[in-house]
């Protein structure tokens, strides 16, 4: 029966999962080789409607795969279809996902998410009360690493939620005030009216 069940999971068949699922036991199966549940399953292969019959039927949204991944982070980034699924993160978070879980090397869902450039995902998340300024075990915060991977709009947005405020053009960022010589420089590059 669990054969059908990760089948119907991962193709979002709901009637077939819906089917798998007469048997209350089916929810908290495991695959074999990766520890997978049918949770985890359907949230990498962006099954909502999925994700959904699955927490009704009382599915363990912080259940843990052989990886220690829960489904959150599976929703988060999949490497495979190289794309997140906000619907699925919010609807996990919804349900009680931790948002501050860990992974390997001390990774979090919001870099996990970060780094795949996903500014949904990483909204949610942050929404949510993911710790922005977590590190991971080498010292990284998600916005260090997204910087590397140029995600404009990540970067944008973590840039916010850890409270960045650009310095105005043309002053000194411990005082304030305008730096010698600025005032030419921008003399020098106003535009004249139209």
């Amino acid at each position: 029966m669990s054969a059908a069940l990760f089948s119907a999971a991962l193709s979002g068949d709901l009637e077939a999962l819906r089917t798998a699922l007469a048997d209350p036991s089916a929810v908290s199966a495991t695959e074999p080789e990766s520890g997978d549940t049918a949770l985890h399953v359907a949230a990498r292969a962006g099954h909502l409607d999925g994700v959904d019959v699955l927490l009704k039927a009382g599915a363990a949204v912080d259940a843990k795969n052989g990886l220690g991944w829960t489904a959150l982070f599976c929703a988060a980034y999949n490497h495979e279809s190289d794309c997140g699924y906000p619907a699925i993160i919010q609807r996990l978070i919804d349900a009680g996902a931790d948002v501050n879980a860990r992974i390997a090397f001390g990774l979090t869902p919001l870099m996990l998410a970060a780094g795949g450039g996903e500014a949904a995902v990483c909204k949610a998340l942050l929404d949510a009360g993911a710790e922005v300024k977590a590190v991971n075990d080498s010292g990284r915060t998600a916005l260090m690493m997204v910087k590397e991977r140029h995600f404009i709009d990540v970067i944008n947005l973590l840039y916010e939620a850890e409270g960045y405020v650009p310095e105005t053009e043309g002053t000194c960022s411990s005082t304030g005030k305008r730096a010698p010589g600025d005032a030419q420089v921008v003399q020098f590059i106003k535009r004249p009216s139209l």
